[in-house]
């Protein structure tokens, strides 16, 4: 099968979930024997414009105007125009939220080449609310009507598509990890050096993400803990205000900004803390939960209905994303898994927590997203 895929951004171009999740998909679907070619944008012009890696090729294009975070880009509307069934059995764009999408979706309209969308989470990070939810009411209903096929990774994020009038078929596909990688045991990250509780954000300053809850939190935390530690782990253009932030409330000593950890060392990161905090407005099912469970955290995240059926008894809800609410839950979370004080039953309650993560398998998502693939080729 030769599938075109169309992103905006590919790992290690770019480090973020979705990012990875392009890569991971590609290079395990040419493990399989598929012809993959991903279709992204240069951000850096030192890149090659056509690389081959892992077994599938990237081809980088220009990507003109950046509105909102979203890269508008003729070069990709070129490429499109020019591709077609000769080339390619199937395209697969990732997330609706982004303008090369759109413009897989017309191709789709105009050409012969079917085409699958992953839902990566209904709304954007960088979007205000209000004008991505008209958005979804418009080009965003119409794109998904363009596709063959939709992925959702939840029953939940399939009935919220639906609500917008989507009439494509949908297919659910849960995000998956590396359970073998994202485990408690093994050994842990020197870029980590705490005696007391450490607490984690992982993820892109940005926006949605609202990284400044999960600082103001910890600011208040520290009365309970006073040695405990926030480690920030990603990069992006809040950075500047979270250090501001930080300087502000006087809590410089116990804050640490990681930057963007290379993929490889995560597992010994999410083992070196003990809560993953994740105050995000808008999610689909972020990795980055997933493989804090599996590696024993326990998490602490703002209500996302789609997220929270996954967390079992390892992770605290809150309801009105307050800073103050996430500071209380945050504080009782670290007492609750300070794992000094945990007992042998509680310790059999982890393993036993951690074990749920492995029906979030990444092989069964590559496994199930192909064979929908296939199906639409031989439609």
């Amino acid at each position: 099968m030769r599938i075109l895929r169309v992103a905006p951004w590919i790992y290690p171009d770019t480090k973020g979930g979705g990012d990875y999740h392009v890569h991971a998909m590609s290079r395990d679907q040419a493990a399989m024997g598929h012809d993959v070619t991903v279709l992204t944008t240069r951000e850096d012009e030192s890149l090659p414009r056509i690389e081959e890696t892992h077994g599938y090729t990237i081809v980088r294009v220009s990507p003109g105007v950046t509105l909102l975070g979203n890269d508008v880009s003729p070069a990709v509307a070129r490429y499109l125009w020019h591709a077609d069934s000769d080339d390619f059995d199937v395209m697969h764009a990732h997330s609706h939220c982004y303008f090369v999408t759109n413009l897989a979706a017309l191709k789709r309209r105009l050409g012969d080449i079917p085409l699958a969308i992953t839902n990566h989470g209904l709304y954007s990070q960088n979007a205000p609310e209000r004008l991505f939810s008209l958005y979804l009411k418009t080009l965003g209903r119409w794109t998904f009507n363009q596709a063959d096929v939709v992925f959702c990774y939840t029953d939940v994020d399939k009935q919220r598509v639906r609500d917008l009038g989507v009439t494509s078929r949908i297919e659910v596909v849960s995000n998956g990890i590396d359970t073998e990688r994202f485990t408690p045991e093994g050994p842990e990250s020197d870029l980590i050096d705490a005696e007391g509780p450490v607490v984690l954000f992982v993820g892109r300053f940005a926006e949605g993400k609202r990284p400044w809850l999960a600082v103001e939190a910890f600011a208040e935390v520290l009365a309970e803990y006073p040695d405990a530690e926030l480690y920030l782990c990603g990069d992006g253009a809040l950075r500047e205000e979270l250090e501001a932030q930080v300087s502000e409330l006087g809590i410089g000593e116990a804050v640490t900004f990681l930057g963007h950890v290379p993929y490889d060392e995560m597992p010994k990161v999410y083992r070196s803390g003990d809560v993953l905090v994740l105050p995000s407005r808008a999610e689909g099912v972020p990795r980055t939960v997933l493989e804090a469970m599996a590696s024993g955290l326990g998490i602490v995240m703002s209500d996302l209905e789609q997220v929270a059926p996954t967390l079992g008894d390892r992770g605290h809800v809150v309801a009105d994303g307050g800073g103050e609410s996430f500071a209380s839950t945050l504080t009782s979370s670290l007492g609750e898994w300070d794992r000094e004080a945990e007992t042998d039953d509680e310790l059999e309650k982890t393993d036993g927590d951690t074990r749920d993560v492995g029906k979030y398998r990444w092989a069964e998502t590559v496994e199930r997203t192909t064979a929908a693939l296939v199906s639409l080729v031989d439609a």
